[in-house]
């Protein structure tokens, strides 16, 4: 599959999370019922994923963590927050730069229609 075919699956399993689930919850309990919609569709899905990092000559160990990695493909950050704050665009960037994946998605669950809550976010190598 590739990433705009995963990314599609992906929003499909959000948006069937969110008609399930509403609005309000924590973090956590998206994420955990995401995760749950995609392994039941096939996917591979790590979750809380603690990437290490090179400055310079030291390595970094746990250096910052991605909230998921489905088929080692695309980054999904989960958000239950009021608005996407410019910084989360900025780190997901920089997730997909340091994982040298393409493809990154920002979902954030706290919003009265979720396709307003999805943003694309691309690492053009």
């Amino acid at each position: 599959m590739t990433e705009n075919e995963l990314s599609y699956a992906i929003i499909g399993a959000a948006l069937e999370v969110h008609r399930t689930l509403g609005v309000g919850l924590l973090e956590s309990a998206y994420e955990a019922a995401l995760l749950y919609e995609l392994e039941k569709l096939g996917f591979q899905v790590r979750t809380q994923v603690y990437q290490p990092t090179i400055y310079k000559e030291t390595q970094i160990d746990k250096a910052y963590r991605i909230d998921m990695i489905v088929e080692e493909k695309v980054i999904v950050e989960n958000k239950s927050v009021h608005e996407i704050h410019p910084t989360d665009f900025l780190r997901t960037k920089t997730y997909l730069k340091l994982s040298g994946i393409k493809l990154g998605l920002i979902i954030n669950f706290n919003s009265a229609l979720l396709k307003n809550g999805i943003h694309r976010v691309v690492n053009n190598l």
